[in-house]
Order: C-alpha cells, then structure tokens, then sequence
C-alpha cells in the first residue's frame, strides 16, 4: 500500500538492514511480486472515411457491379454435367424395372440423390438451379416407389413429401404429376385407398405432358375397385381409354419407371375388371396382353400373371391358375416385392374362398405362395440378420 502511494515499487522502500532482518519467506515473497501492469495507453478513435464523390463515385460504383456479375455468373454445375445427371436418372429409372436388384438400384439412387442435394447448396445460374429441383424431386420419387416396393410405407411418404417440394420450388408440372402418382401407389398399397384416389385425382388436374395421365386414371380405377366402388372405377376406366386415345405431343421427361405404356395400363385395368365381377374380360385381356412377344417389366409381368391366375380361379381353372403363376413363384428372392407378395396374398385367399379349395391344386398353389412371400424382399428387408425367416 505504501509502494502504491508513493508511486515506487516494494522494493524501493527497503534498504540492506530492512532485507537482512526479513525472514527468507517474506524475502522470497517480494521479490517475485510482479511488477505493476503498464497503463494501457488509449488508442486514438479511426479517422472517418470519406465517402466517395464525383468521378470516384462513379468508379467505385461500376466497380462494385463487375464484382457482383462475376459472382452471378459463376456455377458449380455446368450444362453438360446436368445432362449427364438427367442421364443417370433415366438409367436408374429404367433399370428398377429390368433385373436389376432392388436395393442396389435403390443405393445408387440415394447416392445421385446426395450429389444433387449437395449441388443445389451451391450456386448456379436460376435455369440449372430449376432443373436440379427437378431431378432431385424425381430422384426422391424413385426413392418412395421402391421404398413402398420394400414394404415401407412411411419412409416412402418421406420421400415423396420432398419430391412434392421440390416440384413446387421448381415449378414443374410433369415432377408434380408424378410425384402424386407416386403418393397414389404409395397410399394404396399402405391400405389408404380412399387418398390413393385423392392424390390421383390431383395428379390429373395437372394435365401434364407425357403417359403420366393415362398412369392417373389407371391408379384412380384400381383403387375404386378396391373400395368397392364399382360406378367410380367404370368413370376412371373411361378416362384410361380417353388418354390411350389421344395423341401423345411429349416424351416422358424421364421413362421407365416414370413413363405408362399399353402393357402397365392393361394391368390396372384388367385388374379392375377382376374385382368388378368381369373375371372373363379380365382372362381373356390378361392372356392376350402377355402372348404379345416384348420386353416388359417383371413386376408388371408379375402382377399381371397374378390377375390371370386370379381369373383362372374365379373361373374355376386350378390348371389354369398354376400355370399362370409359375413363373412369378420362379422369381428370384431379390425381385419378390411388396406388392406382388400383397397380391399373391389376395390370391390365395380367393382360392380359399373358390370352388376349387379342397382341391390337391388349391393345397399346392396355398403352400407355394406362403412360402414365396417368406422369402420376400420385405421380409429380408425388415428381419435382422439371423432371425427366423431371414435370407441369410
């Protein structure tokens, strides 16, 4: 206190006989006391700066813009990258409905699906950003269908959800066409008819370009016809002949899995005319339709074989339903989805219900479609590794 007053240090206040009668702790003690902190010394306020005027101004202003245009024209995604982005897509598209399996077509989707994302969180020039929207909102449409295919309802709306989103941000009519196509297939197969309908009808009020409308009015049939409501189905079932009527002005903006041609439009409607009481109508369209030599997907193969094998029974032809449907039991583990394993269900119900049930043929057709949908992809999809009915 003293060395603070006089303005000195400790130090300073102690001669040779004042250290020598200190005890050596108290020595110690002041000799390392720090010295007190310099002041700081008090920094001047900036100087203002002037702003510019005159012809300065105007430099520093036509300066700016440059700046500004340079940035605006910068993209981190060019034109022939978005080609081969919408490419990719297209392959992906058409190779769920080939051989290829499931979740491998599903991881490589998620993976285009990321690189999508993680573009748009870039910047590019408006008209890229507008069609990496919409190949992120079909990448996510592509990513619901084989969810629902994998019998996961919930995650599918997920990702139907956002590819509704990107629709909207990128104004697409045909992404918001199919995207509620998607969420009709989605809905009807998680039981949800009555929205399956909803959604188709919305879907169609879009009046996109390309096969997406005649895909509409097939899914609003099948799930009135499903509701038991036979009038509603015959409506939609006249709207699909109106769209396979009219002419065609535009490609599908994608294909394959996004596209309606003759033989998946028959397999709705021939499955409607089956649940409306025209089991010989639907026979006799189903066998025509898979006589015809071309390349269709399995799925759409199977479904329809499952329609066939169903008339048969309705029909009372156990030989008849065999046949049909041995080349769907013959599917790989890999390619028995969701719905085919929901419509073999259906089917062996009705055998339990025919005319045929106590028949050898009715017992056989009942043991292989329970042991078929065992080793469904779901159900390798959903079980762990190692539980009972697991494909290990």
């Amino acid at each position: 206190m003293l060395a603070e007053l006089y303005g000195c240090d400790v130090a300073d206040l102690l001669d040779y006989q004042d250290r020598k009668a200190l005890p050596a702790a108290d020595l110690q003690l002041l000799e390392c006391r720090p010295a007190p902190p310099t002041p700081p010394t008090p920094t001047p306020p900036p100087r203002a700066v002037e702003p510019p005027q005159g012809a300065a101004l105007v430099e520093v202003a036509a300066e700016e813009s440059a700046a500004w245009a340079m940035w605006a024209e910068s993209t981190n995604v060019g034109d022939l990258a978005c080609e081969q982005l919408l490419a990719d897509t297209r392959a992906l598209a058409a190779g769920y409905l080939a051989a290829d399996p499931p979740l491998r077509v599903f991881a490589a989707t998620r993976t285009l699906r990321d690189r999508v994302f993680a573009l748009l969180e870039g910047h590019q020039h408006p008209r890229q950003t507008r069609d990496l929207y919409v190949l992120a909102g079909y990448l996510c449409g592509l990513l619901a269908w084989i969810s629902s295919d994998l019998g996961e309802p919930h995650q599918a709306d997920t990702h139907g959800r956002t590819a509704w989103l990107c629709a909207e941000l990128a104004g697409h009519d045909g992404l918001r066409a199919w995207t509620l196509s998607t969420r009709s297939k989605v809905a009807l197969w998680d039981g949800r008819a009555r929205e399956a309908t909803t959604h188709a009808r919305r879907g169609a009020a879009h009046r996109a370009p390309g096969t997406v409308g005649l895909l509409l009015a097939c899914q609003e049939a099948d799930a009135w016809a499903r509701l038991g409501a036979a009038g509603e189905a015959q409506e939609a079932l006249a709207r699909v002949d109106e769209a396979r009527a009219a002419p065609q002005d535009q490609d599908d903006d994608i294909g394959g899995l996004f596209s309606c041609d003759a033989f998946r439009s028959l397999n709705y409607t021939t499955g409607v005319r089956l649940r409306t009481g025209c089991a010989t109508t639907a026979l006799e369209e189903a066998a025509a339709a898979l006589a015809i030599p071309t390349r269709r997907a399995y799925g759409t193969e199977a479904q329809m074989r499952i329609t066939l094998a169903s008339a048969h029974v309705a029909l009372g032809h156990p030989e008849g339903a065999m046949e049909a449907l041995q080349p769907v039991l013959d599917l790989a583990p890999e390619q028995r989805l969701a719905p085919m394993a929901a419509r073999l269900r259906e089917f062996a119900c009705d055998v339990a219900r025919s005319r045929m049930a106590d028949a050898r043929t009715a017992s056989h057709l009942q043991a292989a479609v329970e042991h078929w949908c065992l080793e469904s992809v779901p159900r390798h999809v959903v079980l762990p590794p190692g539980a009972p009915g697991t494909l290990d």
